[in-house]
């Protein structure tokens, strides 16, 4: 097998693991990875607050292919190939152990993603692989399409001009250059006939309208439930309270769910929050019966059964005109249904989105159709593969992008792998 010459655009997560992976193959080929920033493995080093959340402790492939709400199908062929269980053993044959959260999100054990950057970094200096910054493309020519001889089509061959440098030489390239909010960024690519469906933000927190909630900034509730109004997807789970509205976990997932869908309303609507996500509205009532007769004689700001933290507790009961020292025996049914209301269908207004660096992620990218699950080689020009965010492909938030990265960064690799 001849020596090869393979580039790697993208010095993230994905062009890393890719690039890796294409080494462990292939010791002996001329790998490089291209990142036009000087900055490498940006978002692996402050995902997670700095301790980057490699992955999600979820085995069962139909179940993880449920937290992504962009490209399922394609995941599919793709996880049933490399998927948490191997991602877990590349990282501990590798010097990396992790641990998982309570939540299901899977870190070093080190809790530092430098952990997981000296890996790369370690893996990359093992096989010579030639990490070069401030490399930008601006166009990829495809030389066997321009090539007179149908046979040798078969050869793959790329031209990639760089801006304010000299032309390089591929025979296969890997395109992993991460989320796309400028979809006319890479315009050779539609010269090539792919699409690009229509980039926007996913993973952001909600700006609030009234503002009588952010006095209560600070306040985290450990699980709660929250809905967009018109959308049928409830995510439950930790919300907080911000100084210009609503965040945790619960609000950035359900945000990657509506993303499309909040970018059409220009990120205007209303959210539903229940406080009690153990509770509808309908069967607080029937319980209420059993709070009034168990603390009748119990004054209401100082009795909270709902484990509520005591400033929301105290928020709702004045919302609702409830005085805290009220007895639970002698609240006034009009005060009662509208606390009821309170607790399970809290609704707020919202304008304006909030992302913060270590969470962002594109929904859209590559049109999918046009990649080949198993592959990750491009249907419409042999020998250019995807990984990563670039692709109309997105997770929830809790590690499920990055492994989205280590999936479709190793199987671009295999096949690269295989060239004659």
């Amino acid at each position: 097998m001849d020596k090869k010459k393979i580039v790697v655009v993208g010095g993230g997560a994905a062009g890393f693991f890719c690039a890796i992976q294409i080494a462990e193959l292939h010791p002996d080929w001329e790998i490089s990875i291209f990142e036009k920033t000087n900055k490498l493995l940006s978002k692996v080093r402050v995902s997670g607050g700095g301790r980057c959340n490699v992955t999600h402790a979820c085995p069962d492939v139909e179940v993880l292919l449920k937290k992504y709400p962009r490209g399922t199908r394609f995941l599919k062929k793709a996880f049933y190939q490399f998927a948490t269980k191997n991602t877990i053993e590349w990282f501990a044959k590798n010097g990396v152990e992790l641990h998982t959260e309570k939540d299901g999100r899977m870190f070093p054990t080190t809790n530092s993603s430098d952990t997981i950057i000296d890996c790369f970094l370690r893996k990359v200096h093992q096989y010579k692989i030639n990490v070069l910054t401030q490399h930008e493309v601006v166009e990829v020519i495809n030389n066997a399409a321009t090539l007179s001889n149908a046979n040798s089509a078969k050869q793959h061959s790329f031209t990639l001009q760089l801006l304010g440098r000299a032309p390089m030489q591929a025979d296969a390239i890997c395109l992993a250059t991460g989320g796309m909010l400028k979809s006319d960024r890479l315009k050779w690519l539609t010269n090539f006939g792919h699409s690009i469906v229509d980039p926007v933000p996913s993973l952001f927190t909600f700006n609030t309208v009234d503002k009588k909630i952010t006095t209560l900034m600070g306040v985290a509730i450990e699980k709660a439930s929250i809905q967009w109004r018109g959308n049928k997807i409830i995510e439950t789970g930790p919300l907080l309270i911000t100084h210009w509205g609503i965040s945790g976990p619960a609000a950035i997932k359900l945000s990657a769910w509506c993303a499309r869908e909040m970018s059409e309303t220009n990120y205007e609507g209303v959210i539903i929050i229940n406080w009690t996500p153990n509770f509808n509205e309908s069967t607080l009532k029937m319980e209420w019966i059993n709070l009034r007769m168990d603390f009748g004689k119990r004054e209401m700001g100082s009795k909270n059964p709902f484990d509520l933290p005591q400033r929301l507790w105290h928020f709702l009961l004045q919302e609702a005109g409830v005085a805290l020292n009220t007895k639970w025996a002698d609240l006034k049914s009009a005060n009662q249904h509208l606390l009821i209301q309170l607790l399970t269908r809290y609704t707020l207004a919202i304008k304006g989105k909030t992302t913060f660096k270590e969470e962002f992620v594109t929904c859209g990218g590559v049109d999918l159709k046009d990649i080949d699950a198993q592959t990750m080689e491009s249907k419409l020009v042999p020998g250019l593969h995807f990984a990563g965010e670039m692709m109309d492909v997105d997770g929830i938030t809790g590690g499920f992008n990055f492994q989205h990265a280590w999936t479709s960064g190793w199987i671009a690799a295999q096949h690269i792998g295989q060239m004659a």
